[in-house]
């Protein structure tokens, strides 16, 4: 399974527990950092938390380091990324106990190490494993406005919006109209400025690029007259005409840079769906979706891409029946345990279950097929998502 999506869905998991009291241990461990040290660090909080007064915090602080030491006994040393334990009593009712630990080897290496107790695990480390790398600085603009964001991954953020003083232009003639003209242009000249200023102060100099938007002719006055700096405007990607100046431009902008930004994510993404979708209302048959077809099309061998959403709460499960019979079913997360046999229609023993996209990402080996995982958070992706979540492009017709 994809490391991002796997590092992702666990910290939704972590980030959903919570301690009854200050109890949840977090403990990092970077690459190549000393696992004795660690063992003393742990030995010493455990001596420490014996002053603790109140008892049921102190067992279950107590319990969670112990844990942990057990843990890290069977490492002969830090992999090599580095090291995180979770642990700590989970119950979401006072005086009972649900002890559980996670031990996570990072996709990408720890630098810092960090012991924390607290009601909630401390997960801001992780998460910047799982930022998208690839930044992009959006803005659209005109004289009556410019709204400034970025694109980060699938994600558009918007950072700030700016309204003129600019009027609009008259046609009285005469002198009067020249001096209009002339204080017009004068306030023009001083909203790009404070577009450059704002450009400036919002986008990082480490962004991949900037994508430049806007109707009209405003944005090429701006671009070419150099309001921004040097460095900024070397970063300026592409320009692209679009109808709006506002968040809905941002949109726009992004959804007409695809030449821009072909290697991001979201185009990638964008480009996916939108062939799955173009053939299905082709009714080409080259398409299909749902768990079911989609599972019969990649057993057959005609599967090319599977392409899944990664909100999509569903697993596997393997089962054991009363009637005698077994297999694997997949069922909705909320209703494993109501999940009835297909055979007999009984309640099932559930014996193993696993994530949709891990067991999908399984079978696609065996025949070959590329499994794609799709956000939630782009049009395309909700589209997927409505279509019940997962769906394939085939390699011929079935």
């Amino acid at each position: 399974m994809d490391d991002s999506y796997k590092l992702k869905k666990l910290i939704k998991e972590l980030d959903s527990k919570r301690g009854r009291h200050t109890e949840l241990i977090s403990l990092y461990i970077p690459k190549g950092y000393s696992l004795n040290e660690i063992m003393n660090l742990l030995a010493n909080e455990i001596s420490l938390t014996e002053n603790v007064k109140s008892k049921a915090v102190r067992n279950n602080v107590i319990d969670a380091l112990t844990k942990i030491k057990q843990n890290l006994q069977l490492y002969k040393k830090t992999p090599e990324n580095g090291l995180v334990f979770f642990c700590g009593n989970v119950s979401e009712q006072e005086g009972k106990t649900d002890m559980k630990i996670w031990v996570v080897e990072p996709p990408q290496p720890i630098k810092i190490k960090l012991y924390w107790c607290d009601q909630t695990f401390e997960l801001a480390h992780l998460r910047d494993m799982i930022k998208e790398k690839e930044v992009y600085g959006i803005f659209v603009m005109d004289t009556k406005e410019a709204t400034l964001g970025i694109l980060q991954g699938k994600t558009i953020q918007v950072l700030r919006h700016l309204d003129s003083i600019v009027p609009s232009k008259v046609g009285k003639g005469g002198q009067s109209q020249q001096r209009f003209e002339r204080v017009r242009e004068g306030l023009i000249n001083d909203f790009y400025k404070k577009i450059a200023e704002t450009v400036k102060a919002y986008f990082s100099p480490e962004l991949k690029g900037i994508i430049l938007g806007g109707p009209g002719p405003s944005k090429y006055n701006f671009y070419d007259k150099d309001y921004l700096e040097t460095d900024m405007k070397k970063k300026i990607l592409g320009i692209k005409d679009v109808g709006y100046t506002d968040e809905s431009g941002l949109t726009e902008l992004v959804e007409k840079s695809t030449d821009i930004l072909v290697e991001a994510a979201v185009s990638k993404e964008r480009a996916l769906v939108q062939r799955f979708v173009a053939e299905l209302q082709k009714d080409s048959g080259m398409v299909t979706y749902g768990i079911k077809p989609v599972l019969r099309a990649l057993e057959a061998g005609a599967v090319d891409i599977i392409i899944i959403s990664e909100d999509l709460e569903y697993s596997e499960v393997e089962y054991q029946c009363s009637c005698g019979n077994s297999g694997v079913v997949f069922v909705r997360n909320d209703e494993i345990e109501q999940a009835v046999c297909p055979k007999c229609g009984q309640k099932i023993n559930p014996i193993g279950v696993r994530d949709i996209i891990e067991a999908f990402e399984d079978l696609a080996k065996k025949y070959g097929t590329s499994v794609e995982i799709i956000s939630h958070s782009t049009r395309e992706g909700e589209q997927l998502y409505q279509l019940g979540g997962i769906g394939a492009i085939l390699r011929y017709k079935l």
